[in-house]
């Protein structure tokens, strides 16, 4: 009896955990659409943004130095650093990916973003419940990022449309296939009776992150695939 009270109470917690991950991911990920769509709605502000290369470039690399600190360091901040740069880069992503509102049409923006939905939920939920090791299959995933963006970066000097689709769709299965690596990962990270205090707050930011991410590139992957430009 209480080896299963004992299992119920860890389940329980691991629930709880996986909740405040997602509202975590779900405010970054609501941050990062408002700014992009009230970035969008303001010309002077697109052009202050695209039609700088420096400035573009900038916000870019803030954005990947905010990432790799709050990845690497968010268990030696404070929770109120923690949020702030976890929320302070949803919010630069909104600047940089409020270019979708103008490259695609209302509706694609709105089905890739249904569809991404309802593929990360389920990969999430596999990943959550399902009793295999994804260890394994974490490592392939990585790899096969590792060398799309390689591939990324070959094909700014080839410009081949071949290597663009197979990136594309290839990257697409790759974040999929991470959703559920990750939220594994993330469910096996979490240290149960720390339920409440300030490490919690922070193992939950991380978590998002990672959900963050896998959610925004599979998004980003499948608007490609659905096209529906403005042009």
């Amino acid at each position: 009896m209480g080896g299963r009270v004992s299992s119920q109470v860890i389940a329980d917690e691991n629930r709880r955990f996986m909740i405040r991950v997602y509202n975590w991911m779900t405010a970054g990920l609501g941050l990062t659409g408002l700014v992009a769509w009230i970035v969008s709605s303001d010309p002077a502000m697109m052009q202050l943004i695209f039609g700088n290369p420096i400035l573009l470039i900038g916000l870019v690399l803030v954005e990947l130095g905010l990432v790799f600190w709050l990845a690497a360091r968010v268990m030696q901040m404070s929770v109120m650093t923690a949020m702030s740069v976890f929320m302070g880069y949803s919010a630069l992503n909104g600047f940089t990916l409020s270019a979708i509102f103008v490259v695609y049409t209302p509706t694609t923006i709105s089905t890739a973003f249904l569809v991404t939905a309802g593929t990360f939920a389920t990969m999430s939920f596999i990943g959550y419940t399902t009793k295999r090791d994804l260890t394994n299959l974490g490592g392939f995933l990585m790899m096969g990022l590792i060398g799309i963006i390689i591939a990324s970066l070959a094909n700014f000097w080839f410009q081949s449309p071949a290597l663009h689709w197979a990136v594309t769709y290839i990257g697409l299965f790759i974040f999929i296939g991470l959703t559920a690596y990750d939220t594994q990962k993330i469910k096996e990270m979490n240290i149960i009776g720390n339920e409440g205090t300030a490490e919690d707050t922070k193992e939950a930011i991380r978590g998002a992150l990672s959900l963050y991410l896998d959610f925004i590139n599979m998004f980003l992957f499948m608007l490609q695939i659905m096209g529906g430009n403005r042009d």
